[in-house]
């Protein structure tokens, strides 16, 4: 079905029975607000609660910004998975390229950065990498 002239297109294409849904993304700093709405928007059609919706919003910010910054994989892509797990149980990945995992940082009270994973092990049930040969996949669930 084609859109109207007069209407937008809408940014994803989410069939409503699916269980999981994902975007390949630039390994840029924009991805981050890229992923989180692909989140917002997959976890508001799943009719999730608001409060899943902004912590799983605040992972994948964390998780994208990660693989931008310490990834070494500079042009490279991203890619956001998210995936109902269960009724009530989402899990948030991303991938890239680069095979070595996230090590957690030992942050200074007066750091600006170095939380993200803190945050991540703060918001999500638990959370997780898994090395491949061809990169990684950091995930995390959250209820």
């Amino acid at each position: 079905m084609l859109d109207a002239p007069d209407r937008p297109r809408p940014e994803f294409f989410l069939a409503a029975d699916e269980l999981s849904h994902s975007r390949t993304l630039p390994c840029d700093p924009s991805s981050v607000a890229v992923a989180r709405r692909l989140v917002r928007t997959v976890l508001d059609r799943w009719e999730l609660s608001e409060d899943l919706v902004e912590r799983a919003e605040l992972v994948v910010s964390e998780l994208v910004t990660n693989a931008i910054v310490h990834a070494r994989t500079c042009g490279a892509s991203i890619r956001v998975v998210v995936t109902r797990v269960e009724a009530d149980r989402v899990q948030v990945a991303v991938t890239d390229l680069d095979r070595r995992p996230p090590v957690p940082a030992q942050a200074g009270p007066d750091a600006e950065g170095g939380r993200g994973l803190d945050l991540v092990a703060a918001l999500s049930e638990r959370w997780g990498c898994e090395c491949r040969h061809w990169g990684k996949r950091v995930w995390a669930e959250l209820t």
